[in-house]
């Protein structure tokens, strides 16, 4: 089992920045990623970044450019560095856990934080 922890959440105003962490502990495998996503009021849950064990990024369209996603894989820990901010990224942000087995994933969902971008 997998416990997946989010911090660093927040109000801030636009044009404004934000760093997000994500810890995971327990049974973590060597092959795995680790990503934020994030759900608005209303709207499905979708991709802002991921990241690989091995260092590979992808990140949403509407955040390419202004976020950047780092790990620390002696920690298992995960980080989401926020610039630029707009209204339209106000959401929960969730982290996810990815274990990877014989080509087969498995989750691990946080309890999400709650970013807001408002003046």
């Amino acid at each position: 089992q997998v416990h997946v922890v989010e911090s660093g959440g927040g109000l801030v105003q636009p044009g404004g920045s934000l760093r997000l962490s994500c810890a995971a502990s327990g049974s973590i495998f060597s092959i795995n990623a680790m990503g934020w996503y994030r759900q608005a009021p209303g709207k499905q849950r979708e991709l802002v970044a991921s990241i690989t064990s091995g260092g590979s990024t992808n990140y949403g369209y509407s955040v390419k450019g202004r976020f950047t996603i780092s790990r620390d894989n002696a920690k298992n820990t995960v980080y989401l560095q926020m610039n630029s901010l707009k209204p339209e990224d106000t959401a929960v942000y969730y982290c996810k856990q990815t274990n990877w087995d014989r080509g087969i994933g498995h989750d691990y969902w946080g309890r999400g934080t709650q970013v807001t971008v408002s003046s």
